[in-house]
């Protein structure tokens, strides 16, 4: 190789002078890069330095491992390390293959070499530690590489490999304290010589970075799990170690969330207001602090919240350059969706702003968040299929169906039909099909076809839209359409056996039970509106039949069975709603679709109280009471 040629002809100590020589050259190459403002120059340089440092590795491992060289050349392995891990931004197999061929260079130099091939890389640094017990000029450069080990464990969650690693480290007995913190600790790496070659990142850097690495990501799997003391402990911990400002900004947040949920909003406020100072990410704060306000119920901060959240994930934030060390960033894993710090994408936040615009009632706000977001996800969606991204959020069905009722309790009944069009046109392929099926259950031919339940939901929020539009016709036709669906089509998930949750089959039974009494109710009540008290009749007792426990249906019929003069029947429905009111209200077992929430508060009685007093006194003789 052309970079051996050079030292070919030279003597073992001119050698050793030249190799120490090339390194401190290299490792000043990366500091003038990590100075360099121009990323392309920068990154040039870093890659010239690493096939530099490559070639000198390979020239060092080239010759017999003797005890003279091994410092540099462990110290030359370790440099090779941080910055290739560095450039890649994440910890490969590659270099636990680097680390190994260190620690075989070690034991190389024994007389005895023990088979540690068969043991593994664990019981190769019991072997390598105790051989240089006796060669103290090895340690530095062996405990500089064992904060790299280190480092590649925790990246990797071998925790418990790690904690074995830091206990050999610290003269400890095998199965004393597993505390990885109080290990991390209590490690004492060695001090390099002041005339030791120079390292890219010396090992008590790296040990400040993994305790920093560790309490973080201990905190966070503690916050996850509940477990909120231990928590907070680890979180302090990182906050106060070496800790870069992004990574400050998602432990203060990760305290926010701790805070909020121990019953201390104040507290988290404070945290998350400094998260927020001169962060460049500002997702996960701004949707904690969301959170914090829901909980305090501040509404219009809530809300200002999610709008800022919105704006911040719309940037596109250029990544910092890497530093060309070990960092604490690049052993800290992903956001996981069950994280407090995962905040979605950008159309994520605005379905929250959106959504939670619809439940507190302002629907004018949340008509126009809906025909953003559908702006932003319908060119290419799969409605049938598709969720909207990040969870938690309804699939892209639920999301047309939550902006048709945002656009009708806005009043904007056209734009909501032209939504609820858009969606069943997306699934017009599947119409044809579901038509022939249909004819052959009617005649009795095969069974009735699978329907997802948002098809029979569009057809009652169109039948919502005409009745606002005043089409009486139009939306009984809806209405009618939607009931067909539920009666004679059967549910999506039933008979899917394992591959649908019992879970999820109650709750798909549940929704279109909700449904079809839904659909029943609003066909009464534009029975009634057209005069017809006597079809409405059968619609509220259909759905009570349905659907016993529905107050709604029951209130109707009521009034329904006054102005038909059926006393005797108004007045026994009448004691049962009475006792009904009395008893304490069951919790729901099942959340429904917020759309389907938003439809039922249109079709229950304002006032239901009033109702049974006004009918008590204007129907009940004394001696009906």
């Amino acid at each position: 190789m052309s970079h051996q040629t050079p030292l070919d002809s030279a003597s073992p100590a001119s050698c050793l002078d030249l190799w120490r020589e090339k390194n401190d050259q290299l490792v000043g190459q990366v500091k003038v890069a990590q100075a360099s403002s121009l990323f392309p120059k920068r990154q040039q340089l870093a890659q010239d330095t690493l096939e530099g440092l490559r070639g000198l590795l390979h020239s060092l491992q080239g010759l017999p491992a003797a005890i003279p060289v091994l410092p540099l050349e462990l110290t030359v392995l370790c440099n090779f390390i941080i910055l290739k891990a560095s450039l890649a931004q994440h910890f490969t197999e590659d270099q636990a293959q680097d680390i190994q061929q260190g620690l075989e260079r070690v034991l190389e130099t024994q007389e005895h070499p023990e088979p540690w091939l068969e043991q593994g890389l664990g019981k190769m640094w019991d072997s390598v530690l105790h051989a240089s017990s006796l060669l103290p000029e090895l340690l530095p450069a062996l405990h500089h590489l064992a904060g790299l080990q280190a480092a590649f464990w925790l990246s990797n969650d071998r925790l418990g490999d790690l904690a074995l690693l830091l206990q050999t480290l610290n003269g400890s007995q095998r199965g004393a304290s597993e505390d990885l913190l109080l290990l991390l600790k209590t490690w004492s790496p060695l001090v390099e010589e002041s005339d030791a070659p120079l390292t890219l990142q010396d090992a008590r850097n790296l040990k400040d970075v993994l305790l920093t690495a560790f309490a973080y990501r201990q905190g966070l799997q503690e916050l996850i799990r509940g477990n909120l003391p231990r928590a907070l402990s680890h979180l302090h911990e990182a906050a106060s170690g070496l800790c870069p400002r992004p990574v400050l900004v998602q432990v203060y947040t990760a305290l926010g969330t701790c805070l909020r949920k121990m019953g201390n909003p104040q507290r988290a406020l404070l945290y998350l207001v400094e998260a927020l100072k001169g962060g460049s990410v500002l997702g996960p704060p701004l949707l904690e602090a969301s959170r914090l306000y829901q909980q305090l119920e501040n509404t219009t901060a809530e809300l200002e919240s999610l709008e800022l959240l919105v704006e911040a994930l719309s940037v596109t934030h250029s990544s910092k350059a890497p530093q060309l060390l070990i960092e604490v960033e690049l052993l800290l894993p992903q956001p996981d969706p069950a994280s407090p710090l995962y905040c979605g994408s950008q159309s994520q936040a605005k379905y929250l702003l959106a959504s939670r615009c619809l439940q507190m009632g302002r629907a004018e706000n949340a008509a126009e968040h809906y025909l953003d977001l559908l702006a932003l996800l319908v060119d290419n969606s799969e409605p049938r299929s598709s969720p909207l991204p990040g969870p938690p959020g309804p699939c892209m069905p639920e999301v047309f169906l939550e902006a048709a009722a945002a656009l009708i309790q806005a009043g904007r009944a056209q734009d909501a039909l032209t939504v609820c069009e858009e969606l069943l046109s997306r699934t017009s392929p599947l119409l044809p099909k579901m038509s022939g099926l249909w004819n052959d259950a009617r005649k009795g031919s095969r069974e009735p076809p699978h329907c997802p339940l948002w098809i029979p939901s569009t057809h009652l929020l169109q039948g919502q839209a005409w009745v606002h539009l005043g089409a009486h016709k139009e939306a009984i036709s809806e209405f009618s359409r939607c009931l067909e669906l539920l009666f004679r089509v059967t549910p999506e998930n039933k008979e899917k056996g394992a591959s649908s949750s019992c879970e999820q089959r109650c709750r798909s039974d549940v929704i279109r039970q909700q449904l079809r009494a839904a659909a029943l109710i609003s066909r009464g009540l534009e029975w009634v509106a057209s005069g017809q008290d006597t079809r409405a009749l059968q619609d509220f007792l259909l759905s009570l039949q349905m659907y016993p426990s529905n107050q709604d249906a029951s209130f109707h019929l009521l009034q329904t069975l006054k102005r038909l003069d059926r006393r005797d029947e108004a007045i026994a429905l009448w004691r049962r709603l009475e006792a009904q009111t009395k008893l304490p209200q069951e919790d729901a077992t099942w959340s429904l679709p917020l759309y389907l929430e938003t439809y039922l508060s249109w079709i229950h009685p304002s006032d239901r109280e009033t109702l049974l007093e006004e009918f008590r006194t204007s129907l009940l003789e004394p001696h009906d009471l």
